[in-house]
């Protein structure tokens, strides 16, 4: 019996929970439940800045019944959340709610991430592994385009053209309005413009859609051919044309309730699919896309499986290649010295794991050090003054880190924020908004970073090694040199940056050199 998972896929529109059983030592996996439960989540108005009361309210239930769901199966459960929390200026309320009333712990991840992980799910599903592919995935807040190759993304945006959102902007009424599917149409084709480009210049073999709104307009082409409805319709083929057929049958059922009389379509999304079928039908005009093949698996499957990954590598004690490769391509792009943070990144790891015993942090903690050592300085790249707080900033609000939920790229941000200057301080926003967990771990893991930074202040790696001697009220940090190397800056700088360590562990630190250490040991 191999480990039990449980993913929930907290949209706009539905939330989904799998809960599969996997293989030990493979990524093969046996669906042993399935939920769904269309909470309209992002039902409020004002395009969604603020969750409702009501809605919260149908999550939280949601969310108690999923988790229990997953217990029942003795399931770790894990959970990310898209756009409508993402966006929304009142998240914390909901997230609060569900860690204290529900129990669940939720992940809001960026649009960049929630295509990455659908396109993790969909390549266990379509056979499309070796081949350059178009994904899109239409949720209810956003739709989401990729295009892939060999499981690498080679372009991806998150478009916020969702079949409830744009359902709330041109098709609010029971009656359809004369010019509201142009206008609608024209919206979408502008938005998705900056892809349009995207996509023509990296080509693509096979179109593959997922999602609840793509699954529907299958089973409405299906059903216009007059074919008896299979078991699944994974791997389904959907034409642009079929698409274009099923957009004009939802127009001629000028109503809601007309729309729900259609033959194959589902009832419970007859009030928003017009708006999912035009954000279909305008993406597959628009990237020259004459059929997709449906995938069933989507956001949910990819969690599962990044989960999984999450769980079994991280005894690896370094970052994933992924999420590795994410952080040295921003570096890379910004970092006047990648040399120098690699060498703090290698000394604050080992710093990290002389003194585990004292700061009880888990591996997931010491990715996250890594990962902020080596992107410290990358505000540099806007300025030299101030350049911790540019740091903050461009890791916050970069694209390029795929492979994290947002609230990994929160803390690796603010550790390194705190690499320098002022400790993190209640006055500070971004710090008093976090968990007093997640206070702790950037205040522990900024402590170690400033300390790693010291230890390389020449930037020429004189440092060979660290030791520590752990005694009842210190620490001392025995630091050999290369191959002879002067240490004296080293030493003095590490010393002048050790406070903020020195609070965390409720130590005094003294740092000095191996020989130093041994002469006071004899």
């Amino acid at each position: 019996m191999g480990e039990t998972l449980a993913a929930l896929d907290i949209g706009t529109n539905s939330f989904h929970l799998v809960v599969a059983r996997f293989a030990d030592g493979t990524t093969n996996f046996e669906v042993i439940a399935r939920e769904k439960e269309m909470v309209r989540l992002g039902s409020g108005s004002g395009d969604m800045k603020d969750l409702e009361d009501d809605a919260i309210d149908r999550g939280i239930e949601a969310l108690t019944r999923f988790r229990r769901v997953a217990e029942i199966h003795d399931a770790s459960l894990y959970a990310v959340a898209t756009s409508a929390v993402r966006e929304a200026e009142n998240a914390d309320v909901f997230l609060r709610r569900a860690s204290d009333e529900a129990g669940v712990e939720i992940e809001v991840i960026s649009g960049m991430e929630e295509a990455r992980l659908i396109h993790l799910g969909v390549l266990q599903a379509v056979p499309v592994y070796d081949r350059r592919l178009l994904l899109v995935d239409i949720g209810g807040g956003s739709t989401e385009l990729l295009v892939g190759e060999q499981g690498a993304t080679l372009a991806s945006g998150s478009f916020k053209l969702g079949a409830l959102r744009l359902t709330r902007r041109f098709f609010r009424t029971e009656s359809l309005h004369p010019s509201a599917v142009d206008s609608c149409r024209r919206f979408v084709r502008s938005a998705l413009s900056p892809m349009t480009r995207e996509v023509q210049h990296h080509g693509f073999e096979v179109g593959v859609g997922s999602s609840g709104t793509i699954s529907a307009i299958v089973a409405m082409a299906h059903a216009r051919r007059g074919d008896e409805a299979p078991r699944t319709f994974n791997n389904a083929v959907l034409t642009r044309k079929e698409v274009k057929a099923v957009v004009r049958d939802l127009i001629a059922a000028d109503s809601i309730e007309a729309r729900r009389r259609l033959p194959g379509v589902d009832p419970s999304r007859a009030d928003i699919l017009l708006a999912g079928g035009i954000i279909l039908e305008q993406v597959m005009g628009e990237m020259g896309m004459a059929e997709l093949v449906y995938s069933d698996y989507a956001l949910r499957e990819g969690a599962l499986l990044d989960a999984l990954e999450r769980r079994r590598g991280a005894h690896l004690h370094h970052l994933r290649d992924l999420r590795r490769h994410s952080v040295t391509h921003l570096g890379g792009l910004m970092d006047e010295d990648p040399t120098h943070s690699a060498t703090v990144a290698a000394l604050a790891l080992v710093l990290f794991d002389e003194l585990a015993s004292l700061h009880e942090l888990g591996d997931d903690a010491r990715e996250l050090l890594e990962a902020a050592a080596l992107l410290a300085n990358v505000g540099i790249f806007v300025s030299h003054s101030g350049h911790h707080k540019h740091s903050y900033y461009l890791i916050r609000h970069s694209e390029h880190l795929t492979g994290f939920t947002d609230r990994e790229i929160e803390l690796i941000a603010q550790v390194a924020r705190y690499h320098r200057k002022s400790a993190p301080k209640a006055s500070h926003p971004e710090f008093a908004a976090l968990r007093p967990t997640d206070q702790r771990l950037v205040r522990t893991l900024a402590g170690l970073l400033r300390v790693a930074i010291g230890l390389d202040r020449s930037h020429e790696a004189r440092v060979a090694g660290v030791t520590a001697h752990l005694r009842r009220s210190s620490v001392t940090l025995e630091v050999q040199p290369r191959d002879g190397a002067d240490l004296q800056m080293e030493l003095y700088s590490a010393n002048e940056r050790k406070g903020l360590l020195e609070e965390m562990l409720d130590r005094r630190v003294r740092v000095r050199q191996a020989a130093a250490v041994a002469a006071e040991s004899a």
